[in-house]
Parts: structure tokens; C-alpha cells; sequence
């Protein structure tokens, strides 16, 4: 069943309106609750920002509790890969676009992160917004698509975070994305965490606050 896209909300923790927004796109079999606590962890360094993680589009097919995917895990193959992505990314678009007209900012004010299947679907949107965001974070994840490249905007800096010890996502994908990216002249920072498997500890978040204080320094001198 695809459902329109929501989940849950935090507004800005100064009681101000919001000047920056940072969508956090989950894992596969997940939802947004799982990773909505990662913008209670930013708030400090992210004051003016609004924080969404929304729900995927689709529940698992044999899921009972609620899990949602972006696109269906079949054959787990490069091909699946890319095309499930590209086929989600419309809707993933459609949200981008209407959270950020009710909140009055402009795309350079936006900030996508995403874990896993949720960091493939941060590289599928983000890097083909007719206006790059300010930056995109993939935790866990892989670049879909790697080989068509060719339609991608290069203005959004990317970081890549991914455990060594992953046995989900291999960490073969993170420099594969690296070395793509960087190739096609997109401004990336990779990091590999020594000793973590499929998720993300303290020593990710620590660098993904400092990834996002920076990407919106530019605009708003004073985070």
C-alpha cells in the first residue's frame, strides 16, 4: 500500500520560524520515528531548523508492525538499486517541495540525510534538484545509479558515514560512492567508522552536526 508522504515534526527549538530544514529519510523496514530523535541531537547546533522524517511510501509487503520501504529489496541488485529509486523519487520530491513552501524557504535552505535504503533515496533526490540543496548526509548507504551520473547537479557537498564493520551495506559502497561522486565533480567528504556495523554511533553524529552547521554557515552567519 503506497500512502502520501508524513511523520513526525520538530520545529525549530528557538521559537523562531524556521530557516533551515533538515529531512532525515530512514531504512528499509523502518519508519520515521526511528531517526526523528537525530534532529533532537542537532537542535544545539541547528537552533532555527525544522526537522521532518517522513514515513516511506510503501509497507512492507510481509511486514504486521508498521515497517515501510522506499522501494522494494527483491534481488538486492545495482539494477533494483536504481531503479526503485528512481521510481520513489517523485514522491519524495512532491514532499521536498510542499515542506518547504509551507515553511517559506527556498531549496538552499534544505538539508537531506538519510540512513541505508533512506541515504540511496538522499542521493537519488538530492543530487537531481533543479536547485542543489545546501548539502546531503548519507549514513550506511550506496549510491544508486552510480554509472548515470550524467543528469546530476553539482553544487550540493555531500558526506558519506559508514561503519567498517557494516554486514548490511558493505563499506565497499561508501567509497564507491566516493570515488563517483568525486569524479563527477561533486564536492564530497567520506568517512569510515572504525569498528561499527549497520548504524550510527555518536563518533557519525558528532560529524554529521558539524556537516550541517556548515553547509548552512554561508546563509546564516550566525549558527
Amino acid at each position: 500500500m503506497t500512502l502520501p508522504l508524513n511523520g513526525p515534526r520538530l520545529a525549530p527549538a528557538s521559537g523562531e520560524p524556521a530557516r533551515q530544514l533538515v529531512v532525515i529519510l530512514h531504512g528499509y523496514g523502518a519508519d520515521g520515528a526511528d531517526l526523528i530523535d537525530l534532529g533532537r541531537a542537532w537542535q544545539s547546533v541547528l537552533p532555527d531548523a525544522a526537522f521532518v522524517a517522513p514515513d516511506a511510501p510503501e509497507a512492507l509487503p510481509f511486514e504486521m508492525f508498521g515497517g515501510r520501504q522506499w522501494f522494494a529489496l527483491e534481488t538486492r541488485t545495482p539494477a533494483e538499486y536504481r531503479i526503485g529509486a528512481e521510481a520513489a523519487q517523485a514522491d519524495l520530491d512532491r514532499f521536498l517541495d510542499n515542506e518547504l513552501e509551507k515553511l517559506g524557504l527556498d531549496e538552499r535552505s534544505l538539508a537531506l540525510v538519510g540512513f541505508s535504503q533512506g541515504a540511496m533515496m538522499t542521493f537519488q533526490a538530492g543530487l537531481r534538484r533543479k536547485i542543489p540543496p545546501a548539502g546531503l548526509l548519507g549514513f550506511s548507504g550506496l549510491l544508486p545509479g552510480a554509472e548515470r551520473l550524467s543528469d546530476i547537479m553539482t553544487e550540493s557537498p555531500v558526506l558519506i558515514v559508514h561503519g567498517t564493520e557494516d554486514d548490511v551495506v558493505p563499506c565497499y559502497h561508501a567509497e564507491a560512492a566516493y570515488n563517483a561522486l568525486s569524479r563527477a565533480g561533486v564536492e564530497t567528504e567520506l568517512h569510515e567508522v572504525p569498528g561499527l556495523g549497520h548504524s550510527i554511533d555518536e563518533r557519525g553524529m558528532v560529524l554529521a552536526g558539524r556537516f550541517l552547521k556548515a553547509i548552512f554557515h554561508g546563509r546564516d552567519g550566525d549558527i
